[in-house]
């Protein structure tokens, strides 16, 4: 299953994103978190559970992230991490979002955009357009106790606390059709505090 992971999203889905930007005048380059050094993790261990070659991460390689950076070149990095020896590992996509905005956040203005095909974090999962303009981390609990927000929504928005927390500038989650106005933040979740 890794190696099919692997196949998939270092390669054929970062590789079309990157051709996709390259194509709108973006000079960019994809990337895995083992180039480089990129983000580095460890197989993730459960007393009762194998979670296989799922990899939680330890470090973000923000040095070399800025290399990129500053070389005019935009980085799409796929959700395969490295344990420094040897070992590929999957990792949560939505982790490493956060994790790289994180890391960021400490030399940049960072905004960090949860793009998925629904409008926004929904009130009512059966209406599309019921979407929440901003949460605060008290109506996400609140939201969770009613369970109102399925399963999925939850390490999404448990991640962009963590980001809007640790000094990211501003998280917004939306559909990836909206981009530009997700950017402006005329749409979608945006995640402040309380």
């Amino acid at each position: 299953t890794l190696k099919i992971v692997t196949m998939v999203y270092a390669g054929l889905v970062n590789k079309n994103i990157v051709a996709g930007l390259q194509a709108n005048s973006c000079n960019a380059i994809g990337l895995t978190g083992a180039d480089a050094g990129i983000i580095t993790a460890h197989k993730r261990m459960h007393s009762s559970v194998d979670y296989g070659f799922a990899g939680d991460i330890d470090a973000i390689g923000n040095e070399m992230i800025a290399y990129f950076l500053n070389g005019n070149l935009t980085p799409v990095i796929a959700p395969i991490t490295h344990d420094a020896m040897g070992q590929l590992l999957n990792t949560n996509a939505d982790t490493i979002a956060q994790s790289l905005a994180t890391a960021m956040a400490k030399k940049y203005k960072v905004v960090l955009l949860y793009c998925f095909e629904k409008k926004g974090v929904l009130m009512d999962i059966s209406d599309e357009d019921s979407v929440v303009n901003k949460i605060t981390a008290s109506l996400f609990d609140e939201m969770k106790k009613k369970e109102l927000i399925s399963a999925g929504m939850i390490p999404k928005l448990d991640n962009a606390f963590v980001a809007i927390h640790e000094g990211v500038h501003k998280v917004v989650i939306g559909d990836a059709a909206e981009i530009t106005k997700l950017i402006e933040g005329s749409a979608g979740t945006s995640i402040v505090h309380d």
